[in-house]
């Protein structure tokens, strides 16, 4: 017999939901910088001229993958420091931008963690980086 399939814990589905809000910090985060290097770049245009330009810009560069993927300043910080005591062969929740999973960590090397699922392959693991996902300890 199967056993009850467990619901994620309260805590863990709450940084579901604050793995959004920090990604639209991330965004606000390049709006800051795209701005301050505008402003550098074009000291004679007005502020108010180079905020709607940075945006403009932050527009046209949010939709490339690459981007999305490397810039991550203030939800890649939180990432390492949510996931700085999990050792090998801890059970953490994976949380990704929807939802959530359970898995053992079953490697640690710096900012990379292998990680078992349960649906997966019991010899091979799936490499993630630390910056890019939150691992949630129940």
């Amino acid at each position: 017999m199967r056993s009850p399939i467990r619901p994620i814990p309260e805590s863990v589905q709450r940084w579901v939901t604050r793995g959004r809000l920090l990604r639209w910090l991330d965004a606000l985060a390049g709006w800051f910088v795209l701005w301050f290097v505008l402003a550098e770049l074009l000291p004679a245009v007005p502020a108010e001229s180079v905020a709607l330009g940075a945006l403009l810009v932050l527009g046209i560069l949010a939709p490339v993958p690459l981007l999305r993927r490397h810039w991550r300043p203030i939800s890649g910080a939180i990432g390492l420091w949510m996931s700085r005591s999990i050792a090998v062969g801890d059970v953490a929740w994976l949380v990704g931008h929807a939802s959530a999973e359970r898995v053992i960590v079953t490697a640690r090397r710096g900012a990379r963690l292998t990680v078992a699922t349960s649906g997966g392959d019991a010899t091979e693991g799936m490499r993630v980086r630390r910056t890019r996902v939150f691992l949630v300890q129940p």
